[in-house]
């Protein structure tokens, strides 16, 4: 896979980040994080949300939706939970990025816009991955 630094440090540069972490949705284990507090465990909050995709993955598998998940919001009274996958040409990667933003900072349209960018462009840097939709990083438009 491409390099977890290069996604953690860019999700940590959103306006209004407070944690962030990519995790393998399939066995819950957090491969990168950055963040957190000594009140907010990104240990267990970033595992625990393993839980969530699998289920959503579940419904729209028993439901027979052939769509796939932009993202995933959670809106708390002072936060905002934001679980975007990554998807790859191959099922081999489960994984998603997790982002934790402080409401009074973040822009929650902008974020997830730039969430969006940064999970294309480290799914184009794996050359296992699907190619990023047009318009974003046109410099490498047509690489496959």
């Amino acid at each position: 896979m491409a390099d977890i630094d290069y996604i953690l440090n860019a999700a940590t540069n959103i306006k209004g980040a407070f944690a962030v972490a990519l995790v393998d949705y399939e066995s819950g284990m957090t491969l990168g994080s950055r963040g957190g507090s000594a009140e907010f465990d990104l240990d267990v909050a970033a595992p625990g949300n393993s839980e969530v995709v699998r289920a959503k993955f579940d419904v729209m598998a028993k439901l027979g939706l052939r769509e796939t998940i932009e993202d995933i919001l959670i809106t708390l009274d002072t936060q905002y939970h934001i679980i975007r996958p990554i998807y790859s040409r191959t099922e081999d990667d489960k994984l998603f990025l997790y982002l934790v933003l402080n409401r009074q900072q973040a822009n929650l349209a902008m974020a997830r816009r730039d969430l969006k960018m940064i999970t294309q462009r480290f799914a184009m840097d794996d050359p296992t991955s699907a190619p990023a939709e047009p318009g974003y990083f046109p410099q490498q438009a047509g690489r496959r």
